[in-house]
């Protein structure tokens, strides 16, 4: 089964009230294992990034001034979303789909059906209710590395989020129902076996000064239990 994990960065809150999507990052999905394939853009706004939202995801003005507009990457955005109906996973996703569909409309697209979306942030709150529901708090939750995370971006969010996902709707233990004997599985674990890193064993020459020293270190330790005979 093939979903999309996907996240936007914008100009503020509303497209509505003229606020505009300026970064998607979209993830690749099947049978819950993140095939590698991802879509990333950042759009110019066209309008001037209030300093509310600058702080949130470090996209200013100048950055983005020679980025192109949305309708300047939607073919390819469209092409890695595919023909079909594929579940299309966002946190909070009612957000990134009024932006979504927003900016398809505006530039005259068809827009993505709201029965095509599936909100972490609901599935969160029903597996963990009354705990936080960050994207943040889930990584946390379920050990997932955030370092990288200094500021909001649209594809690591993205990349996060497809981790949190497959967690919420049965962890790592989701594979034991596929057969591994599919090529997506195949080509998944030959991958993992690719990438086994083997650190070789250390092997150190002391100096001729290091090994008087600790000649001379032995020499003043009391009834050492190495100059003791097995019998005794």
């Amino acid at each position: 089964m093939r979903e999309i994990v996907f996240d936007t960065e914008t100009t503020g809150l509303s497209f509505s009230g003229g606020d505009r999507l300026v970064e998607i990052g979209c993830v690749e999905l099947v049978n819950k294992v993140m095939t590698g394939r991802t879509f990333h853009a950042y759009v110019n706004p066209q309008r001037a990034m209030p300093v509310e939202a600058f702080r949130v995801h470090g996209l200013s003005d100048v950055f983005l001034s020679d980025k192109p507009l949305f309708h300047d990457v939607v073919e390819d955005l469209l092409e890695f979303f595919g023909d079909g109906d594929c579940p299309l996973i966002a946190h909070n996703a009612s957000f990134d789909f009024g932006f979504l569909n927003g900016e398809l409309t505006r530039c005259g697209r068809p827009v993505f059906s709201t029965e095509r979306m599936v909100d972490t942030l609901v599935i969160a709150r029903t597996r963990h209710p009354g705990a936080k529901h960050s994207l943040d708090a889930l990584c946390s939750r379920y050990g997932i590395d955030l370092s990288a995370r200094t500021l909001h971006g649209a594809l690591l969010d993205a990349q996060l989020l497809a981790q949190v996902y497959v967690e919420l709707t049965g962890g790592r233990q989701i594979t034991m129902g596929l057969s591994v004997d599919t090529p997506i599985m195949r080509e998944t674990m030959a991958e993992a076996r690719t990438h086994i890193h083997v650190r070789p064993a250390r092997h150190f020459s002391a100096s001729a000064v290091e090994l008087e020293r600790h000649a001379n270190f032995l020499k003043g330790v009391e009834e050492p239990l190495w100059g003791k005979s097995a019998s005794g």
